[in-house]
């Protein structure tokens, strides 16, 4: 790792990410691009040491309190920040200030955090955002090598469900020929339904994107854990950004009937717009996804 001292924390949408780069080592990470411009080794994790003094400078100047995001580009819980509490301060300051918190990771590390959230929760919203990938923790071991597994993941989902946080889950990216049997995505639909997820992210369709710097990485680590792979996937798909699964038209409205029928938001739109609408609890009972259909 290094660490910097960062001019600025927050996003003109509020979102933060304390570091650059990323310990999980998934082989389909799309923050290796090269458009997002990282000028270093992306496993030399960038922290951004001073990020707790500028998240309180720039929740002061707030004029109306708001949603934070947080793991956007980098995993908050990676195992770094178990030695740097960066993450758990910034956490603090926006319990502290009355701001409501919206986290996305993979690593059961959140858990650490959990007297923050539910302290964050009590006053406003604070939702945890985990992703999913596949039920087979052996391919989960081969596609996201640092992390915890499904099933642990699914078991940070039920925690969070019993003390009451709100949970999103991330079903992307679905890597064709890797992990998008029916019977994984399905199977990933009922660990989300008997966790009382409030949404599924998908952007509407099952795939995974390849952009310049990604796509590299990606077609390197196909040929060392699944040899012969990659010339699948350049005869199907060439250079093209978007990769849909093959069957991807009749899987999504079968899953998308399943959600609704489940009371689980599928619409990209307006999970987002509930991860981003900030809520007094005192003004009333607390908004779910539903009041956003």
């Amino acid at each position: 790792m290094h660490k910097v001292q960062a001019k600025a924390i927050l996003s003109a949408k509020n979102g933060m990410n304390i570091y650059r780069g990323c310990q999980h080592g998934c082989i389909y990470c799309d923050a290796r691009s090269t458009c997002y411009q990282m000028n270093h080794v992306f496993e030399d994790i960038e922290v951004k040491e001073n990020a707790p003094q500028l998240l309180e400078a720039a929740l002061k100047r707030k004029r109306k309190k708001c949603m934070i995001g947080t793991g956007a580009m980098s995993d908050p819980y990676m195992p770094l920040e178990m030695e740097l509490n960066l993450t758990r301060q910034c956490a603090e300051l926006i319990e502290r200030y009355g701001f409501g918190l919206t986290v996305l990771t993979k690593s059961d590390n959140v858990l650490r955090d959990l007297d923050l959230f539910c302290r964050i929760n009590a006053k406003t919203k604070c939702v945890i955002q985990m992703t999913l990938t596949t039920m087979d923790d052996v391919l989960s071991r081969k596609i996201e090598p640092g992390v915890c597994t499904t099933a642990r993941r699914i078991e940070v989902l039920n925690i969070l469900k019993e003390e009451g946080i709100p949970t999103v889950v991330w079903l992307t990216p679905l890597l064709p020929f890797i992990n998008d049997a029916e019977e994984n995505i399905f199977g990933i639909l009922e660990a989300c339904q008997k966790a009382s997820v409030r949404g599924i992210m998908t952007f509407h369709s099952f795939g995974v994107t390849l952009r310049d710097g990604d796509r590299q990485y990606f077609y390197s680590q196909l040929d060392k854990k699944f040899p012969g792979l990659r010339r699948q996937y350049i005869e199907a798909y060439g250079n093209a950004y978007e990769l849909p699964i093959p069957r991807d038209r009749e899987i999504f409205p079968v899953f998308r009937e399943k959600c609704e029928a489940a009371g689980i938001e599928w619409r990209t739109n307006q999970i987002f717009e509930y991860l981003n609408t900030f809520e007094e609890k005192g003004c009333g009972q607390q908004m779910t996804l539903a009041d956003f259909m």
